[in-house]
């Protein structure tokens, strides 16, 4: 059996591979990369190091030749995505790939959040060519927080216009273990899993990182206009900080407030502490 992760010298996908790699022989392992160089160390280690690239779909279709079980890792590129998803899927038609997973968002089938249309498109792709299927909703990394805890490490306030919204934060880590799962396990044809972590409000996130750096964090709830002259004052974009805004908007809805099981059962174990996946970051920021 062959398995191939897409995206696998980005941050979720070398994790993917990693955690791969624990219970998979190196043989068995395949990658989709643009830059194969960036991935001698897999090549090294055994991994079959193939060149991909979503805004080339024809390398899409020779990279998935041969390719039993392929986890589809959505893009960074969010104006292009959605073209380059559905590229990656119609390839791994082409390919005759007997198993496609893919890292989708939370309740994307229903949801308004704005990050979530791009992954309903792509599940509903997915399920049209008839391949089985597995669709990996992930949550919220808590790694996307980073600069956010640096700036409170800075002395600033933590600044949200999420108001009482609640975010199933979990650490990329785990999210990468139960991608490897799925890819590596039996059982998870046609499957959907909401994977997130106990839903939290922002007072309560940020209160764990005050309890990790042993500070007072003043958590500032502020409107949308207010958030958007923050993210301007801090030097962000101007044509970023609608789309910011927007994101703020869609988690004070409720878009990435999922109760469900899904991550503990397939890890097979409680999904790390954010108390310890803080202290780690906190650390790395301090080293």
């Amino acid at each position: 059996m062959k398995i191939m992760v897409t995206g696998a010298t980005g941050q979720l996908g070398s994790l993917v591979v990693e955690a791969l790699l624990k219970s998979t022989p190196a043989d068995n392992v395949a990658v989709s990369v643009r830059d194969p160089q960036k991935a001698k160390a897999l090549s090294d280690r055994g991994v079959d190091v193939r060149f991909g690239d979503f805004n080339q779909p024809e390398s899409l279709v020779t990279a998935f030749a041969g390719i039993d079980r392929l986890l589809i890792i959505s893009t960074g590129d969010l104006e292009n995505r959605l073209q380059q998803q559905l590229a990656a899927v119609k390839a791994a038609q082409q390919a005759n790939v007997g198993f496609i997973a893919y890292t989708s968002a939370s309740n994307a089938a229903e949801s308004k959040f704005i990050l979530a249309n791009d992954h309903r498109i792509t599940e509903e792709a997915i399920r049209e060519t008839g391949i089985p299927y597995s669709m990996l909703r992930n949550n919220w990394y808590i790694e996307n927080e980073i600069g956010s805890i640096q700036a409170v490490l800075n002395g600033a306030p933590w600044v949200t216009a999420i108001g009482p919204g609640k975010i199933g934060y979990a650490s990329r880590g785990d999210f990468a273990e139960a991608a490897a799962i799925v890819l590596a396990g039996e059982g998870h044809d046609n499957t959907v899993y909401e994977l997130a972590g106990k839903p939290s409000t922002q007072e309560e996130f940020v209160a764990i990182i005050a309890d990790v750096t042993g500070r007072q964090v003043d958590v500032q709830q502020v409107n949308d206009e207010t958030y958007a002259s923050v993210m301007s004052n801090v030097g962000m974009p101007e044509a970023m900080i609608p789309f910011l805004v927007a994101i703020q908007g869609g988690l004070r809805d409720g878009g990435m407030d999922v109760e469900s099981e899904d991550l503990p059962k397939l890890l097979g174990r409680e999904t790390k502490p954010l108390k310890d996946v803080i202290q780690l970051i906190v650390s790395n920021i301090q080293q």
